[in-house]
């Protein structure tokens, strides 16, 4: 298993008029949380795509559990539970609240893709190789 953690600073263009954080911007904190967690095993969505490969969200859950609110500071735990094996991978995130209760949590897939043919793709073995050890 690959866990990694990203905080984000709460402002106030995220919240909407009931002051919380707009339900929409937690997929962008997945994202982000999955952007640092590729860049800690070195590599960016550059280097990937850069490989030829690129990598379309599919799929997406989220379950709210608590809000968040104008200046807290989040923590977005970043979690592959499983190796990719085919051309898919997904993503689970779970966010806590400063006191460290659980707020969110939420799981993305991806595919892997050929960018110039659009066609399924097995992970790059570069990217395999730095996560092999995890598992």
């Amino acid at each position: 298993m690959y866990t990694t953690e990203t905080k984000i600073r709460i402002h106030y263009a995220l919240t909407d008029q009931m002051g919380v954080v707009y339900h929409g911007h937690y997929a962008q904190f997945y994202e982000i949380g999955r952007g640092e967690a590729i860049r800690e095993i070195g590599f960016t969505y550059k280097d990937i795509e850069a490989m030829g490969i690129i990598m379309p969200v599919i799929d997406i859950h989220s379950r709210f559990l608590r809000p968040a609110k104008y200046d807290d500071l989040i923590t977005v735990r970043t979690t592959l539970k499983e190796l990719p094996i085919h051309h898919k991978i997904v993503f689970h995130s779970e966010i806590f609240n400063e006191q460290g209760e659980l707020i969110n949590i939420g799981d993305v897939t991806l595919y892997f893709m050929e960018v110039n043919e659009m066609k399924k793709s097995q992970m790059p073995t570069a990217l395999r190789v730095k996560l092999e050890k995890y598992f």
